[in-house]
C-alpha cells in the first residue's frame, strides 16, 4: 500500500471528526444544552479504534468511504453512548474519561442519562436514513446487526453481567463470555458493518466475524493490562479503577504474564483468520497489530 499505516490512520481520524461534527445536532439547535452535551461525549477524544476496523474492512469489501463513514458514525455513537453510561455514579462511577471530565460530572446526572439515550437512537437513525447498501434487506440486516451487539444479548448484557460479577472470581470462559458480550461485540459489529456497506461474501464474513470476536477480546486483555501498568495521564481514565472495584478481571485471573501470553494468542489467531483475504487485509492486520501492541 502506498500510505504507511500512521498516515492512514491519522487521515481517517481527522476526516472522521469531521463527518461525526456534521451528524451530531448543533449545540444551536433546541435543547441546547443537550446537544452541546452530546457534542462534549463523543467529539475531539478517543483513537475511534471501532471506526478504524470499519474503515478497514471497508476498503477491504470494496465499499464507498461514504457508506462506511456512517456505519461507522453509527457504531461510534453507540460506543461513545456506552461510555457516558458506564461513568456515571449508578454504574462505574467515574469522574475522568478521554483526559476531561465525564459527562455527567461536565453537566449533570440527569443530561448524561439523556444524552447516552439520544446518541443511542441517533445511531439508529443514521442506519435508517442512509443507504449503505444496494440491497435494502440487506440494510436491514445491518440494523438488525447492531441492535443485537449494542442490547441484551450483546454490550449492555455484558455491563450487566460484569456489574453483577463485582467481588467474584469468575473462571476464563466466564470472564471471556462476559467480555465477548461487553466489548468485543460492539468490535465485531464495526468490522461486520464496514464490510456489509460493500461486497463481502457470507465466507468472508464468516472469517472477519470471527476476527472481531478474537481482536475484541485482545482488546480487553490488554484493558485489563494497561489499567495495572499505566498511569491515569496516559489511559485518559481513572488507572487502577478495576482492582480498586473488585472486579475480575485477566490480570485478576491470569496474572500480568499470564494476560499478555493470552493478548499474543488471541493476535496470533486473529492474524491467521486474515491469511486468505492477502494483501487486501492489510490495514486490519495493522489494526490487530496496533490493538495489541500499544504501549504493552
Amino acid at each position: 500500500m502506498s500510505v504507511d499505516f500512521q498516515s492512514w490512520v491519522a487521515a481517517h481520524q481527522t476526516r472522521f471528526e469531521g463527518v461525526l461534527r456534521g451528524l451530531l445536532p448543533s449545540a444551536e439547535i433546541a435543547p441546547q444544552r443537550l446537544h452541546e452535551a452530546m457534542r462534549y461525549a463523543v467529539l475531539d477524544g478517543g483513537k475511534r479504534v471501532r471506526p478504524l476496523l470499519a474503515f478497514a474492512a471497508g476498503e477491504l469489501a470494496g465499499a464507498q468511504a461514504a457508506r462506511v463513514e456512517i456505519a461507522a458514525a453509527a457504531v461510534e455513537l453507540i460506543h461513545a453512548y456506552s461510555l457516558v453510561h458506564d461513568d456515571m455514579p449508578c454504574m462505574d462511577d467515574d469522574v475522568l474519561r478521554r483526559g476531561k471530565p465525564t459527562c455527567h460530572v461536565q453537566y449533570d446526572e440527569a443530561t448524561a442519562l439523556l444524552v447516552g439515550d439520544a446518541l443511542q437512537t441517533l445511531a439508529f437513525q443514521l442506519l435508517a436514513e442512509h443507504r449503505l447498501n444496494d440491497d435494502a434487506a440487506h440494510q436491514l440486516e445491518m440494523v438488525k446487526l447492531l441492535a443485537l451487539a449494542t442490547g441484551s444479548r450483546g454490550m449492555a448484557g455484558g455491563q450487566a453481567i460484569d456489574l453483577a460479577s463485582v467481588g467474584k472470581a469468575l473462571s476464563l470462559p466466564e470472564l471471556e463470555f462476559m467480555h465477548i458480550h461487553k466489548t468485543g461485540a460492539l468490535i465485531r459489529a464495526a468490522v461486520l458493518l464496514g464490510a456489509q456497506c460493500g461486497a463481502a461474501s457470507a465466507a468472508q464474513l464468516a472469517k472477519l466475524d470471527h476476527f472481531g470476536k478474537l481482536i475484541g477480546l485482545a482488546f480487553q486483555v490488554v484493558d485489563d493490562v494497561l489499567d495495572c501498568e499505566a498511569d491515569t495521564a496516559t489511559l485518559g481514565k481513572t488507572a487502577g479503577k478495576d482492582a480498586d472495584n473488585d472486579k475480575p478481571t485477566y490480570v485478576s485471573l491470569l496474572g500480568i504474564q499470564g494476560a499478555r501470553d493470552m493478548a499474543q494468542r488471541l493476535h496470533r489467531e486473529a492474524l491467521e483468520t486474515l491469511a486468505e483475504f492477502g494483501a487486501a487485509a492489510q490495514r486490519l492486520r495493522e489494526l490487530a497489530d496496533f490493538i495489541v501492541l500499544r504501549k504493552f
